[in-house]
């Protein structure tokens, strides 16, 4: 977010965050191409949980829709990226094994209650005020359920906001009215900015192609990580309250101004992962897409080390090597 001081900082908690003066970037990204995302297990001690994720994708993955960003009539979660996101399907299958049969029975009882009960069949209602036993039930049941559900949850909330190893590189990211702002950490700050693309603007940028680059949710510039890396994102704002969601990846987080809030992901699968400003912030809330490019190391460290001097070049050298890479793994199959 801009300061007028050339340093600033903001406190966080326990934690002081230091911060370069804000830069308007001087280039556009360029890059106009995207892997198909698939799932895998992220580690063996998550077995079980990743095989139930595995076998609820698997109507996708026979019809080829596996994807890095929403589908047409779509019910359920995109195909998670990150290791929390397949925690966070897990799970919703799992709390969907109380909530189905609690509903069930509910219902049940209630249909039961109005036949069984209604005044033809029952003209003299009965006076019983009391039973030990079912009031045992009633309250010993959901005090059951909810530890079983509060145990993973509690977990899950853990694994969220506690990453398994430091962070390998730092973004800030800054939602102004109505787009997003990047700064890399680093010792030579690399940033830009991210608008949402434009109709008349896919054929100079080479994303004409609406089934990689979807309409409102395109960008001219996307971040670009390394795949396996863990990646934290600071998160503020400069004017209203914004919000960073990436759906593929678990993660959304209020963007907040005067205050950085800070998230992470650690992407598995190379390709390309949409996302929007999740918190109403005005007329043009609909058009703050979030873009998300995860490539090889090795193509990442070409970029980042070109980027401070060229963007522009950096990207469209970028976009040749997976451009590249596409051809190669084409013709082998």
């Amino acid at each position: 977010m801009p300061h007028v001081a050339s340093n600033a900082f903001l406190a966080v908690q326990m934690r002081v965050w230091f911060e370069r003066a804000y830069k308007k970037p001087e280039f556009p990204l360029r890059q106009n191409r995207t892997v198909r995302l698939a799932v895998s297990p992220r580690e063996m001690t998550r077995g079980m949980k990743n095989i139930a994720v595995g076998l609820a994708t698997l109507p996708f993955l026979a019809t080829g829709a596996v994807a890095a960003q929403p589908e047409p009539w779509q019910m359920r979660f995109q195909p998670a990226a990150t290791g929390i996101m397949h925690e966070i399907t897990w799970f919703e299958q799992y709390t969907l094994w109380f909530i189905v049969p609690i509903t069930i029975l509910v219902m049940a009882l209630l249909g039961w209650c109005i036949l069984r009960f209604r005044a033809k069949n029952n003209p003299t209602p009965s006076r019983t005020s009391h039973n030990t036993l079912i009031e045992v039930i009633w309250t010993v049941g959901p005090v059951i359920v909810l530890l079983f559900l509060a145990v993973p949850s509690f977990q899950l909330l853990t694994a969220q906001y506690t990453p398994e190893e430091d962070p390998a590189l730092t973004i800030k990211a800054t939602g102004v009215q109505w787009y997003w702002d990047y700064e890399y950490q680093l010792e030579e700050p690399v940033s830009f900015t991210s608008l949402m693309l434009k109709e008349d603007e896919r054929a100079d940028a080479g994303k004409e192609d609406k089934t990689v680059y979807p309409r409102l949710l395109a960008v001219d510039n996307e971040i670009v990580v390394p795949v396996d890396t863990t990646v934290r994102v600071l998160v503020t704002a400069s004017d209203v309250i914004h919000a960073f969601a990436m759906p593929a990846f678990g993660i959304k987080v209020d963007a907040v101004p005067g205050r950085i809030n800070e998230t992470w992901f650690k992407a598995e699968k190379e390709g390309l992962y949409y996302g929007q400003c999740s918190e109403l912030c005005g007329k043009d809330h609909a058009y703050m897409p979030i873009a998300i490019r995860v490539v090889a190391q090795d193509q990442y460290d070409t970029w980042i080390a070109a980027a401070g001097e060229d963007l522009s070049g950096a990207n469209e050298a970028l976009m040749a090597a997976i451009e590249g890479k596409t051809k190669v793994a084409s013709a082998g199959e």
